[in-house]
């Protein structure tokens, strides 16, 4: 495994991403954390190759996305990752996108799970990418967890 490092990725906003309001459209909030998702499955080791000799991936399950700040054309994004929880198949996973000056733009807490993609069904981690994951949750152990972890959407009653 390549060490993954925060961030792990770094993006430009793009001129297509603004919208009508001037700031990046919230779907490129998505595509983004989408892009840092891909990153991370490289770094675990789930690369092109890998996924070919294995037919094996991840998939995304589930993912709560909180929108903190406008991003503008042209601003430099930081993505960074924490690893929340880890199963045999499953990641719970919390990316933080911050402009340069460390500023929260936004977070995506997302559940991946591991896919046998021949059969189509969720399988365990290979075993190298199973110890990659367990090196990643104890480098990560001791983190705080972030405010934001668990939020639910409603409308408080006053």
């Amino acid at each position: 495994m390549s060490i993954i490092q925060n961030p792990i990725l770094q993006e430009k906003v793009r001129t297509d991403w603004v919208d009508y309001n001037g700031h990046m459209n919230d779907a490129a909030y998505a595509a983004v954390f989408s892009m840092a998702v891909d990153q991370f499955m490289i770094d675990l080791g789930i690369d092109a190759p890998f996924r070919e000799q294995f037919q094996y991936s991840i998939f995304t399950l589930e993912t709560h996305l909180c929108y903190l700040d406008e991003a503008h054309e042209g601003q430099l994004l930081k993505v960074n990752l924490q690893l929340l929880d880890a199963d045999e198949k499953r990641l719970h996973v919390f990316f933080i996108m911050e402009d340069t000056n460390g500023n929260r733009i936004a977070t995506s807490e997302q559940m991946l799970m591991g896919m046998n993609l021949a059969g189509g069904r969720p399988a365990p981690f290979p075993a190298p990418i199973q110890k990659n994951v367990t090196d990643l949750q104890g480098m990560h152990a001791n983190w705080t967890m972030p405010k934001e972890v668990g939020r639910r959407i409603g409308i408080r009653k006053k």
